[in-house]
C-alpha cells in the first residue's frame, strides 16, 4: 500500500556567476543579460541515480531536525569543499515532483536555491560519487542533465521561475504540462 503523505525533501544548490568571473569564487560583477550567467555542475558517476548525466554541484536530502537552508549549505560544503551562508543562498522555487512509481523515494519536493557568493574554490569533494566539475551558460548546457534539473534550468534561462513547479505528473488538462521552454518552442 502506498502510504498516503509520504514526500522525500531535498536542496539543490545552484552556484551561478558571471561569465567573466574566472576561478575566483562567487567573485565578478552582477550578472548581465547579455552573455547569461554559468552554473556549476557536475557529472554523476557510482550513484547508481543517472550516472552519466550533469546534475546541480551541491544536491541531497534534507536530513532530519535539518531545514532546508541548513541542507543547502551542509551539501555544498561536503559535496564542493565551500562554505555558503545561508544569507547568501536566494530561494528559487519548490519543485514537486513524482517518478510514477508510487515507491516513496520518487515522491518529491526539492527546494531549490541560487548562490553568487560563497568561501572557498568549488571542488569534487567525493570522488566515488562525481566524475567532473564544470562551469556552463545557462544558454549551453551540457548532454544529457537530469531530466527535472534540465526542466528547471530551462526556466531559470528563460525566466522568471515560478515559485512552485510541478515535474512528472500527467498533466490535469491539455497543454505542455512538463516541457522545458526549450522544448515548447521546438515543438
Amino acid at each position: 500500500m502506498i502510504e498516503r503523505f509520504r514526500v522525500v525533501p531535498a536542496s539543490y544548490v545552484l552556484l551561478l556567476r558571471a561569465p567573466d568571473a574566472g576561478s575566483t569564487p562567487g567573485a565578478g560583477p552582477a550578472l548581465d543579460a547579455g552573455g547569461g550567467p554559468e552554473v556549476l555542475l557536475q557529472l554523476r558517476e557510482g550513484t547508481g541515480y543517472r550516472d552519466g548525466h550533469w546534475a546541480a554541484a551541491a544536491a541531497g536530502h534534507v536530513e532530519h531536525g535539518e531545514t532546508a537552508p541548513q541542507a543547502a549549505c551542509r551539501e555544498a560544503a561536503e559535496e564542493l569543499g565551500i562554505a555558503v551562508s545561508e544569507a547568501d543562498l536566494t530561494p528559487l522555487t519548490a519543485m514537486h515532483r513524482t517518478g510514477g512509481t508510487g515507491d516513496p523515494i520518487d515522491e518529491r519536493v526539492d527546494f531549490f536555491f541560487t548562490c553568487r557568493r560563497w568561501q572557498g574554490e568549488p571542488a569534487i569533494q567525493e570522488p566515488h560519487k562525481s566524475a567532473a566539475l564544470r562551469w556552463f551558460p545557462l544558454q549551453a548546457l551540457p548532454d544529457p542533465v537530469v531530466p527535472h534539473e534540465r526542466y528547471l534550468l530551462d526556466l531559470l534561462r528563460a525566466g522568471p521561475v515560478p515559485p512552485v513547479v510541478t515535474f512528472g505528473f500527467a498533466a490535469a488538462r491539455p497543454g505542455p504540462a512538463q516541457k522545458s521552454p526549450a522544448q515548447k518552442s521546438s515543438g
